[in-house]
């Protein structure tokens, strides 16, 4: 039988889709208040691998990533989807979202995405939340599963959380 261990503490963080900057710098302070001090960001990156969110949200989308210093217990996902969909729903404007947010965590092995989607490759989490890995660490570099969203296999984005990994194992260092 194998033995329970002790769960890690893994790294929180959002990806924000937006047209108008005014809105992330909106999202940010809302971010910060809810989940603390941000300790990256990326750069501002163009969002043209789909046109799903333009109808809502219109065109001239851009992604932005964030991650935040203190580190969570990975049961928290739920819980911090479902408050990033409040922010999403205070930051809409005649009943269009501004921001889409994004939340996941990543640890040293994986990349993990929170969805209010079911799909094959989804695991239920509660509070009407589910969760899948995006990503996977090896040979020393994320790399991506066959449903990996297409922005996510870009080198930007695995650039990012490349990063981001950095600071997450020098925190756990220190």
């Amino acid at each position: 039988m194998g033995k329970i261990g002790k769960i890690g503490k893994v790294k929180l963080f959002c990806g924000i889709i937006f047209s108008d900057n005014f809105y992330l710098e909106k999202a940010k302070r809302l971010l910060i208040r809810n989940f603390g001090i941000i300790d990256f960001e990326s750069q501002i990156l163009p969002f043209n691998y789909t046109r799903y969110y333009e109808a809502e949200m219109g065109g001239g989308l851009k992604r932005f990533f964030v991650s935040f210093k203190k580190l969570i217990h990975p049961k928290k996902l739920a819980f911090i989807k479902r408050r990033t969909n409040l922010i999403e729903q205070k930051l809409s404007v005649g009943g269009r979202r501004s921001v889409n947010l994004d939340p996941g965590y990543l640890d040293k092995a994986k990349v993990v995405l929170a969805s209010t989607k079911d799909y094959c490759h989804r695991i239920y989490i509660g509070k009407g939340i589910f969760a899948e890995v995006t990503l996977r660490y090896v040979h020393k570099s994320f790399q991506p599963w066959d449903w990996t969203y297409p922005d996510y296999k870009s080198k930007e984005y695995l650039s990012i959380f490349s990063d981001i990994r950095a600071l997450y194992v020098k925190q756990l260092n220190s």
